[in-house]
């Protein structure tokens, strides 16, 4: 006949077994990632050098390099709209040391763009932290007697299938921002693709086109110069470095925004307290006063979101730019 007593001993050392082998494996998570980063990160950048995405990510990695006292690596994967990066990320091991560069179409548009993605941007990341908003202008070559975003629309209406847009591709941050523009304001306006800004740009200012959507940055000097009329600008409120400059959305289109994005994003099952490292130092890094006015130059706004609120950030511009594609008739590659 057994002791009962022997045998509850006996069940408290079972079950005390796997018990203390989670409270192990919770307390090597919680040193690992008290010591990240014990090696050299990289930040895959979907893109090539010397764009905006890869400037962003550059400065970026070099405040995380003097936080952590670790080199921080900027990879550049280009090809196939972001996708050949974004997918190199997706299969690398979660443990922090390979981040991506996130951006609003590799998050949120490529998806309905092509047809048979090797990584599901919901199922594949984590989201980290959002960088930064880089919101465009609405601008239009002299030749347009357009004054306003209200005269252009009335232009437009009276003559549809006239004017014609400049974008730097399709599918482009440009060419979504052109088409939600034509869709909210009930416009027929003709699509000019082109293989980057450098060239649409070029077309715009000699007349080829009349009308496009670019950078801050890139489309300023041009209109200072009186070669491009700038009209709105595409952010929920006024930008700081063109303050002068009314929303689309204030200007006539209720509702309009159209910001591109970028953040930090991990393969999906990294730890949680790895990526809340990963956040604080970039959320940090984006109150350096240095950051802050490189930043407003190149016409950037700094965000560092939570975790949380990037991946509602995602869903939500996911939902909206689905209807844009859906609504230029787009087909998947």
């Amino acid at each position: 006949m057994s002791n009962p007593m022997t045998s509850a001993r006996a069940d408290r050392r079972w079950m005390r077994g796997p018990v203390c082998g989670l409270c192990l494996c919770a307390m090597a998570a919680t040193g690992w990632a008290q010591s990240y980063p014990a090696k050299p990160v990289r930040i895959i950048v979907p893109f090539a050098p010397a764009g905006s995405t890869d400037i962003t990510a550059r400065i970026v990695a070099q405040k995380l390099t003097d936080g952590w006292r670790q080199q921080v690596i900027v990879d550049n994967r280009a090809g196939a709209g972001g996708n050949i990066g974004a997918d190199a990320v997706a299969k690398s091991a979660p443990d922090g040391y390979t981040l991506l560069l996130a951006t609003t179409g590799v998050m949120a548009i490529n998806h309905r763009l092509y047809r048979n993605l090797s990584y599901d941007p919901l199922r594949d990341f984590a989201p980290v932290t959002q960088i930064g908003a880089l919101p465009l202008i609405l601008i239009v070559h002299p030749s347009v007697p357009a004054k306003s975003e209200k005269d252009l629309i009335a232009i437009a209406k009276a003559q549809p299938g006239q004017l014609s847009y400049a974008s730097s591709g399709v599918g482009s941050a440009t060419h979504m921002t052109s088409e939600l523009f034509r869709m909210m304001a009930g416009v027929d306006i003709v699509h000019i693709p082109y293989k980057g800004s450098g060239q649409a740009m070029v077309d715009l200012i000699s007349g080829q086109v009349g009308i496009a959507f670019d950078q801050i940055t890139s489309s300023l000097p041009h209109v200072e110069s009186g070669k491009l009329r700038a009209l709105a600008v595409t952010s929920a409120k006024r930008f700081p470095s063109v303050p002068q400059l009314p929303t689309v959305a204030e200007a006539g289109i209720r509702g309009y925004e159209s910001v591109s994005w970028n953040g930090i994003a991990a393969p999906a099952g990294t730890p949680r307290e790895i990526i809340n490292r990963v956040h604080e130092q970039v959320a940090r890094a984006l109150q350096a006063p240095d950051i802050k006015e490189r930043f407003f130059k190149d016409g950037i706004e700094g965000v560092g979101s939570t975790p949380e609120q990037f991946a509602a950030h995602i869903r939500s511009e996911r939902a909206k730019w689905e209807k844009v594609v859906d609504s230029a008739g787009i087909k998947p590659l």
